[in-house]
């Protein structure tokens, strides 16, 4: 293989990135490409393999190394600095740019479903994930809160899950979960909010897409909203990655 690409991650069993990758390779008759899981628990053991490895040309990025790996880069896009995460690195003559593909992703993938109601948002979560999506509302003039499980980020603008009640999810009819709560294998969990309050006014996002509709959504669901998983995102944010990859 000439060049490899790939997703780096702690735990990727959830991961439909291989998937897609291998079959675009086939698609466009790229045999010489190959798409790799790339599982570690440190990124300092990644970084290491990285300088044993030339072919390796980019590769995305989840959690929770969105953030944490900025250090390891020589580079970072104004756009991604601007964000404070990394989902997408190109690899060209030994340097390490990173990207954000994910506000892209989310951007195009919600934008035919924002109406005037959605002007304020609930975040789920405030890690790297939630920073794009934050990027991207912002973008379109919506204004965005966080709710957080951890009381030492509690600050302006971020709710802790326990402070919600009915006056917010009748204030913030755009709620999107950018946690890992739900995903498969533990398909079993969700974010702990106020659901008797969710109604059909409320357009409730996931950026899970692996199950196809997390306990989250059907909770929402079941009072009306309009819901949306991440795969479309998966696809936009994918596709993206691929143009700046081969230029």
């Amino acid at each position: 293989m000439n060049f490899i690409y790939g997703v780096l991650g702690k735990k990727l069993s959830h991961s439909f990135s291989r998937n897609y990758f291998e079959k675009k390779f086939e698609d466009l008759d790229l045999n010489d490409h190959q798409y790799q899981n790339f599982e570690f628990e440190n990124l300092k053991d990644f970084f290491e393999m990285l300088k044993e490895n030339t072919k390796i040309k980019g590769f995305n990025i989840t959690n929770p190394y969105k953030e944490e790996i900025i250090p390891y880069l020589d580079e970072i896009t104004e756009e991604t600095k601007a964000i404070g995460a990394v989902n997408c690195v190109k690899i060209e003559n030994g340097r390490k740019k990173g990207y954000n593909t994910d506000v892209y992703g989310f951007a195009q993938s919600i934008k035919p479903f924002l109406e005037p109601v959605h002007e304020r948002a609930l975040i789920l979560g405030t890690g790297g994930a939630a920073k794009a999506v934050a990027h991207a509302l912002k973008g379109v003039g919506v204004d965005v809160y966080f709710v957080t499980s951890q009381p030492e980020k509690k600050k302006d603008k971020i709710f802790l899950y326990s402070e919600l009640g009915e006056q917010h999810m009748r204030s913030f009819k755009l709620i999107v979960n950018a946690t890992p709560l739900g995903m498969y294998p533990e398909m079993e969990r969700y974010p702990e909010l106020p659901y008797d309050f969710i109604g059909k006014e409320h357009l409730c996002y996931d950026l899970i897409y692996n199950p196809d509709a997390t306990l989250f959504l059907k909770k929402c669901e079941a009072g009306g909203a309009t819901i949306m998983n991440g795969l479309s995102m998966l696809h936009l944010q994918a596709e993206k990655a691929w143009e700046i990859w081969k230029g």
